[in-house]
């Protein structure tokens, strides 16, 4: 489902590490280690992997999955976690609840460069009995995830780093939908390294040798017409400035995202891969129809970046910043001309000349008076990319 896609960027690989499927199991308490993990693993099919373990040992409601390592069906390779602690298991209507589960840290590293990842836990874990249901009770979710620091080293020097990132779900009242909120706090990048002469001179004409930031998005997924509403998804990096994503889009239901599953599984299974991806591209083609597109906003709030990008790109021009931006301002115009959309062009070379007269923000808005199919829109861009403005019903506005 949606949190376990959008979350993936940097924990993926730990998330789905609690979800093992054991080779043996090696106790006698009341606890079964073997169903658990069968219903983990059911329930992970949706996801396309498995895991196995070398063993599991069970002491009360603390359950270990030893020598653990998890596999995706489209990677014949294992990949390797280690030892996964579960504490709080109960059995719970055929399923099961977790109360936390503890990962490894993960230490990788090749000759000099070096990936560490510590403190990496889920918290109130649920799992499915049934994962044929077909509803949000068939789902493996949790309350809480939390990885961090993260970093990443080369040649003995810290290159990227996050100090922690945080998810949380929560199921509505009536089980009819979920919420979702992830927070990546203190991330930093050192390009002070980059050795390429031509990027070496952006990245000091733009302020970037350090970069200081947040990540943050937040949204919900609705189960019966499968409405996913991305209210945040936001970068904000200290001195450049935020960047922020909102989007609206009904059909990705349970049923839809079952039928993705067995479209990349019936792709991975045949041989003729030339075959497999045009038929992969039919079976996409007739997956999109159930999409719809309700609405989106990217909008910029600019923290400094604008200015130095006038200033750098009017010094390659052997100009000014200011001079840089009046060049910019008309030559808008003059190229959406090209494109036939007069409303656009018109609000677009406002939009640009308001917000390159003073830097505040600049945002674009799609919001059509009733939901678009996106074929629909596939179509347009396609067939008649002038018409799209009208249909996506777009809107460019600055220093609002």
């Amino acid at each position: 489902m949606y949190h376990s896609t959008k979350a993936r960027l940097l924990f993926t690989g730990a998330a789905l590490s609690i979800f093992a499927t054991p080779i043996f199991a090696t106790s006698a308490f009341a606890l079964d280690g073997t169903d658990l993990v069968a219903k983990i693993n059911a329930a992970l099919s949706l996801q396309g992997g498995s895991i196995k373990a070398q063993s599991i040992d069970i002491s009360g409601t603390t359950v270990t999955l030893k020598g653990t390592s998890f596999k995706a069906e489209s990677n014949p390779q294992q990949f390797p976690i280690g030892n996964v602690t579960m504490d709080g298991v109960e059995e719970a209507n055929g399923g099961y609840t977790i109360e936390k589960v503890a990962f490894p840290n993960i230490n990788l590293s090749q000759e000099q460069n070096s990936v560490s990842v510590t403190d990496i836990t889920m918290s109130g874990v649920k799992v499915p009995a049934d994962v044929n249901k077909g509803t949000i009770d068939s789902l493996l979710l949790y309350d809480e995830a939390h990885v961090g620091p993260i970093t990443v080293s080369a040649n003995g020097k810290q290159l990227f780093s996050v100090a922690e990132t945080n998810v949380s779900t929560a199921v509505s009242d009536d089980n009819s939908g979920l919420d979702f909120d992830l927070k990546m706090d203190k991330i930093k990048a050192d390009l002070s390294t980059v050795d390429d002469p031509n990027s070496r001179e952006t990245i000091d004409a733009l302020g970037l040798n350090t970069i200081d930031g947040s990540m943050t998005l937040s949204g919900s997924w609705a189960q019966n017409d499968g409405t996913v509403d991305i209210s945040e998804y936001a970068l904000d990096i200290a001195n450049v400035g935020k960047l922020d994503l909102a989007l609206s889009f009904s059909g990705y239901t349970l049923d839809f995202m079952k039928s993705a599953r067995e479209t990349a599984k019936a792709m991975e299974a045949n041989a003729n891969k030339q075959e497999a991806q045009q038929a992969a591209s039919l079976a996409m083609l007739g997956l999109m129809q159930r999409l719809t597109f309700n609405s989106a906003q990217i909008r910029f709030d600019d923290a400094g970046i604008t200015k130095r990008a006038l200033d750098y790109a009017g010094k390659q021009q052997n100009t000014t910043g200011d001079q840089m931006a009046q060049m910019v301002k008309a030559m808008t115009p003059i190229v959406l001309a090209q494109y036939n959309v007069p409303e656009l062009q018109n609000m677009l070379s406002q939009a640009v000349n308001t917000f390159l007269d003073k830097p505040q923000n600049l945002t674009v808005d799609a919001e059509p008076a009733n939901p678009v199919p996106l074929p629909m829109i596939m179509g347009a861009a396609m067939g008649a990319p002038n018409t799209l403005p009208k249909v996506l019903g777009l809107k460019v506005s600055a220093n609002d």
